[in-house]
């Protein structure tokens, strides 16, 4: 996959319910409810609309919508204004916007994209989220 061209590889639009596993190619977006497990190499995106539950193990992860449970994305994990997250997050990069609700444990860095990711504690490499401005010196 070309990181500056990625393809939608599917769709699950609004109004839409998927229960159990999902994997896919390339880019998958999603609108819809999606209750179990979603698996891929590549890209996901949770739009705005977008109900999940369950876990996600994804290479990239980009959240605009709701979701609860695990998620590891093993690159690169972005939270976007509006989103809600009540979720324990393992990635190595994590980018969040001001607006965006997080609730939950967040382990960032090299280790934290762990490929079984069971027993983690996150002890000593657990992020904190900052939003605003730094304090003035």
């Amino acid at each position: 996959m070309k990181k500056g061209n990625p393809a939608l590889n599917g769709f699950l639009d609004r109004g839409s319910r998927v229960e159990g596993t999902l994997s896919f190619d390339d880019v998958f977006r999603i609108d819809g409810q999606v209750k179990g497990t979603i698996i891929s190499e590549n890209e996901l995106i949770v739009g705005e609309s977008a109900e999940i539950e369950g876990e996600i193990r994804v290479g990239r992860l980009s959240i605009s919508g709701c979701f609860r449970g695990v998620a590891y994305a093993r690159e690169r994990m972005e939270i976007h204004t509006g989103a809600r997250i009540y979720a324990e997050l393992h990635t190595p990069a994590l980018v969040v916007e001001e607006g965006a609700t997080i609730q939950g444990p967040v382990e960032t860095g090299p280790a934290a994209s762990g490929a079984a990711g069971a027993g983690s504690s996150g002890a000593g490499s657990s992020s904190a989220v900052k939003k605003g401005p730094p304090p003035k010196a």
